[in-house]
């Protein structure tokens, strides 16, 4: 039986969320209160996976104690999880959430250094895990020691298993990524712009620039534009989703939930127009939230209607 799911996480980390009434740079700064959660955009879209009711499993690598603090989480909220351990300590990113201006200010480590023999050890649970996936989402950095093409060897091999890939990648690790030709990407605006060579005046150009890696094999493009909405396309037709209006507390988690969203909504066979709202919902909801606070299922379906979508 297959799993629904596999997501990987290849710089995973504890994430710690801290909330005070005022930063103050230089100064003294006394916590309200504080919460600690697994993170890594790979874990973040098990989490939301875990909340739609979605069959998923975490792979990826973890060290050290707090690679052992990472799975214990996980266990702890019910997420299956088959890391490879290696040598080395697991990172910690630091989230400060400033009640006074709904503002959060991150602080991330850079993560553990890896091997080749580590890397080898890993193609070879990765193999196993993926011949059990209908979807496998490639997400997030990668740490020192993994080369930029990882990801699209990655993307290869889970195609010849015959897996849907969704990547959400930035820099090489996207562009060598995307010559694999995945299923979905993800971008946000700005990597787009990295990716095309220029910059766009509108939804419109920016429905275009998708338009063209649809062009290349890949079947959805989703470009994630923060407070702006996103547009979504396939290489029939492209939507410019706009969301509402609603406090941005903190970006970590809106990406990842939204390809959480783009996952559950492939799994369902949803139309290109539902998966621009829902992952559009999806996003907004988890900004809504301080440090590393995600989505509902309930609260994305409540959300659905505020949603504009129209076809560009």
């Amino acid at each position: 039986m297959k799993n629904s799911v596999v997501t990987v996480t290849l710089n995973p980390s504890i994430d710690k969320t801290i909330v005070i009434e005022k930063l103050l740079p230089y100064g003294l700064n006394r916590v309200v209160r504080s919460r600690t959660d697994p993170g890594g955009k790979g874990i973040n879209v098990a989490r939301v996976l875990k909340n739609f009711a979605v069959d998923v499993t975490v792979t990826g690598l973890i060290a050290g104690q707090q690679g052992k603090l990472l799975l214990e989480a996980l266990q702890n909220a019910g997420i299956p999880a088959d890391f490879l351990e290696i040598e080395g300590e697991t990172r910690t990113n630091l989230k400060i959430f400033d009640e006074s201006v709904n503002k959060t200010t991150e602080v991330n480590e850079t993560g553990f250094r890896v091997s080749p023999e580590d890397l080898v050890r890993f193609r070879k649970k990765f193999q196993n895990l993926i011949q059990k996936a209908e979807i496998v989402v490639l997400s997030g950095s990668l740490p020192p020691g993994i080369p930029q093409n990882f990801y699209s060897d990655c993307v290869a091999a889970a195609k010849t298993a015959g897996a849907k890939v969704l990547l959400d990648a930035d820099g090489g690790a996207l562009e060598e990524g995307i010559r694999a030709i995945p299923y979905a990407v993800k971008p946000n605006l700005q990597e787009l712009e990295a990716l095309s060579g220029c910059k766009f005046s509108g939804k419109k150009d920016i429905a275009e620039a998708a338009r063209r890696l649809t062009g290349t094999g890949i079947e959805i493009v989703i470009v994630s534009m923060g407070a702006d909405g996103a547009v979504v396309a396939n290489r029939e037709e492209a939507y410019a989703v706009d969301s509402w209006n609603i406090p941005v507390k903190s970006a970590t988690g809106a990406g990842d939930s939204m390809v959480a969203a783009l996952a559950g909504s492939i799994l369902n066979n949803s139309s290109l127009y539902e998966i621009a709202k829902i992952t559009t919902a999806a996003g907004t909801v988890t900004a809504s939230k301080e440090g590393t606070l995600i989505c509902s299922q309930e609260e994305v379906a409540r959300s659905l209607d505020y949603v504009t979508v129209r076809k560009i």
